[in-house]
């Protein structure tokens, strides 16, 4: 989880999840170096967080390409550092993207959820079915950046089951 200990890690995920890029891809998508995006990828890749999928022959060298393919479930883990460095990581990378928000498009205030609940456990695995699937279904859509006819999103889903005291 150190891996993700850096807010851009985080974004470099999300763009690299199912689908391959290469540094210089990820570097023009994020509006930053091609070295400082290589150099996170690196470390992303010893974390095996990210694989090098294909080596692409580019001006006479190799680029590699490289994607993010996350687990169908999680495994349970112990709580520790690890679950507090992710929740940081998600809150700096939610936070970045909600500084770039288009104010005028749908999806805003109307979908933005925050809360601490008590459900039926049976409503509970239903949710948490739903979103399972619509992250899915978020990642089978998802184009290479700039695509023609697309729209560029963000989406954060963090949800888990609570102790009850």
């Amino acid at each position: 989880m150190r891996a993700l200990a850096h807010p851009l890690r985080m974004r470099i995920l999300s763009l690299v999840t199912d689908r391959a890029m290469s540094a210089a891809e990820v570097a023009r998508e994020l509006g930053d170096s091609q070295p400082n995006i290589s150099y996170h990828l690196r470390k992303l890749a010893d974390a095996d967080l990210v694989e090098i999928v294909e080596e692409v022959p580019i001006r006479g060298g190799i680029a590699k390409r490289y994607r993010h393919i996350p687990p169908a479930v999680a495994a349970p883990r112990e709580p520790g550092d690890s679950e507090h460095l992710l929740a940081t990581a998600l809150a700096a990378g939610l936070g970045a993207r909600t500084a770039r928000r288009r104010s005028d498009a749908p999806g805003n205030a109307e979908t933005a959820t925050d809360a601490e609940l008590w459900v039926d456990p049976q409503v509970w695995r239903d949710m948490v079915a739903h979103a399972r699937e619509l992250g899915l279904r978020l990642r089978d859509a998802a184009q290479p950046p700039m695509t023609p006819g697309t729209v560029r999103v963000s989406t954060t889903i963090s949800m888990f089951e609570m102790d009850s005291c």
